[in-house]
């Protein structure tokens, strides 16, 4: 099921009724419960039991963990939920790829080796839950929170549905408190949410889907040589359709969840405002940049064991990042290409500070924590801003070519086209296919910048209700004339 259907429409508004009627509160979070599995279900029903398999799992071994004094038994806890976890997530995501590089390895030392291809299905949203229930059981061992006390909170703080196909990645302590005591939506939360709810489909089905996908999909399915504008117009109609999907999708599933009467946590921060890389981490996908950081760039020592050890950290994080995404070396080349990004923006800094610190104090260069992929690290205010932004921009640009080619030789032909390979043939794509991109993505890039330090409802409530109203319907409007197909969210495959 996808907030972009009818079904959705219909199955939310049941979800409402039900949620704001008199019942008592661990009815409604039974209630919930169902409708997050009915919501699961919609998919492939079966895979609802790899979502008991690891909550019921994950909730006693997380109990377990905390309680257990000795550590050696603690250590062999949490193995097995590591084992547990990553290894249904290696299984369903990463098996055919692990076997199809084996395969080329043994072959290419001269061992005839052709397995039968496997026949797996992705389950929806399988990278999201668990390392929603990943982090639980880290920080269980490392004992930085309670073990949530109740099966039935657990539960729900691992399905809720809002959440649990395309994030928000939450923690428990972000979530599980709402769901100890009664929750019932405001009146101004219920509008919050609602104008959210349709902000996120108009960002969807309006502009990602109906505006741009055609575009990026014909560039990106080419098989032949593209001229530059063909090439950058593709690029730019992805770069903004993934932005409109995904963070459509956040938008929606923030909304769907304040209109019940719960918070989740923010999950874009108008990211093509960025200045620079570590800020455009800062603001895309943040919570998942704030996993990768507490789990795994922090661990492996972060910045404190020198400039060499960090460098390194970095290009890890941001791989086993790009890997995440999915089964394929585009992904871990996208991951890489940002590891790189991050290494000169990190460079440059040192260079600056250290050049600044010896013409200041003329003596030795102090120590700097340097931010890198640490979502909420603090960044300059540098002057030229907005062109610095659209400089990062046309950069983040070119690690979309890797993220959405399907192989590497698909992406040098498209980076070819984009800086000069002269097309003989007729030009791909039709004018006004280049006119939308060429007016959807300067207002998209002006929109951000205004919006880099402000959010939606802080902004609508500065507005006149009359104005709030006309660009509501509006959107409304243009939901209902675009929605054709209730295309699928692109994060749902990862």
């Amino acid at each position: 099921m996808v907030f972009n259907s009818y079904t959705f429409v219909v199955f939310f508004i049941v979800i409402f009724f039900l949620h704001n009627l008199p019942f008592s509160w661990k009815a409604k979070k039974v209630n919930l419960l169902l409708a997050s599995y009915i919501f699961y279900a919609a998919w492939n029903p079966p895979f609802i039991l790899l979502l008991w398999l690891s909550t019921v799992v994950d909730f006693f071994v997380g109990r377990a963990l905390y309680t257990q004094p000795n550590i050696h038994k603690r250590r062999v806890l949490l193995v097995i939920s590591l084992i547990g976890n990553l290894g249904m997530l290696c299984f369903f995501k990463y098996g055919g790829f692990i076997l199809e590089n084996f395969t080329y390895l043994v072959n290419a030392l001269g061992i005839n080796y052709h397995p039968a291809k496997p026949n797996i299905i992705l389950p929806a949203g399988i990278s999201f839950y668990t390392f929603t229930t990943l982090c639980y059981t880290i920080d269980m061992f490392k004992r930085r929170s309670k073990p949530v006390k109740s099966l039935l909170d657990f539960s729900l703080f691992v399905t809720f549905f809002p959440h649990l196909v395309a994030g928000p990645i939450v923690r428990p302590p972000q979530l599980v408190p709402q769901f100890e005591t009664a929750h019932k939506a405001t009146r101004q939360q219920v509008l919050n949410g609602l104008l959210l709810l349709s902000l996120g489909l108009f960002m969807k089905v309006v502009l990602a889907d109906a505006m741009l996908a055609t575009t990026a999909d014909a560039v990106f399915g080419a098989h032949s040589n593209l001229s530059p504008l063909d090439a950058w117009a593709g690029v730019l109609a992805f770069s903004g359709q993934i932005f409109f999907d995904f963070a459509g999708y956040s938008t929606a599933a923030i909304g769907v969840a304040l209109c019940l009467g719960f918070v989740l946590p923010q999950n874009f921060l108008y990211p093509y405002a960025a200045i620079g890389f570590s800020d455009f981490w800062r603001r895309w996908h943040i919570t998942l940049s704030a996993w990768l950081r507490d789990y795994l760039y922090i661990p492996l020592g972060g910045n404190r064991h020198g400039s060499f050890k960090t460098y390194i950290n970095i290009m890890i994080t941001m791989l086993i990042g790009g890997l995440w995404h999915g089964a394929n070396w585009t992904f871990v080349a996208w991951g890489g290409l940002h590891g790189v990004y991050l290494w000169v923006e990190k460079a440059i800094k040192d260079s600056r500070t250290k050049s600044k610190d010896s013409e200041t104090f003329d003596a030795t260069t102090p120590k700097v924590v340097i931010a890198t992929i640490i979502p909420n690290a603090v960044n300059r205010n540098f002057s030229f801003g907005p062109l610095r932004a659209v400089l990062t921009f046309l950069l983040i640009c070119l690690t979309w070519v890797f993220f959405r080619s399907g192989t590497f030789s698909e992406a040098w032909q498209l980076l070819m086209g984009m800086f000069g390979r002269v097309q003989s043939g007729a030009p791909l794509l039709t004018t006004i296919a280049i006119v939308k991109v060429f007016v959807i993505i300067p207002l998209m890039l002006i929109f951000h910048w205004i919006m880099r330090n402000t959010n939606v409802i802080t902004a609508a409530s500065k507005l006149p209700w009359w104005m709030v109203s006309i660009a509501w319907s509006v959107m409304l409007i243009l939901i209902i004339l675009s929605q054709q197909t209730g295309k699928s969210f692109i994060y749902f495959q990862f």
